[in-house]
């Protein structure tokens, strides 16, 4: 099963629309950053952090020069 549905089973989902909308998005983030191999921590840190600072939030873009930024290039040139 997807790691949504298992977390959804377990955790008796959520009771509101907000909370459903708040899932789907961490869940989303997850996943983008997975498949970038970027640190999940890491970025929650860095986006709260930036919301408590009032300072610009960081991108789920690709960082340019990674290894993963080549490998999509490669990818959508074939």
């Amino acid at each position: 099963m997807r790691h949504g549905v298992l977390c959804r089973k377990t955790s008796y989902g959520t009771h509101s629309e907000e909370g459903s909308r708040f899932i789907e998005r961490v869940l989303s983030v997850h996943a983008t950053l997975r498949q970038q191999r970027r640190n999940v921590l890491h970025f929650i840190q860095d986006a709260c952090r930036a919301n408590l600072d009032d300072t610009p939030e960081p991108s789920l873009l690709p960082v340019l020069g990674s290894s993963v930024t080549t490998s999509l290039r490669a990818q959508l040139a074939a």
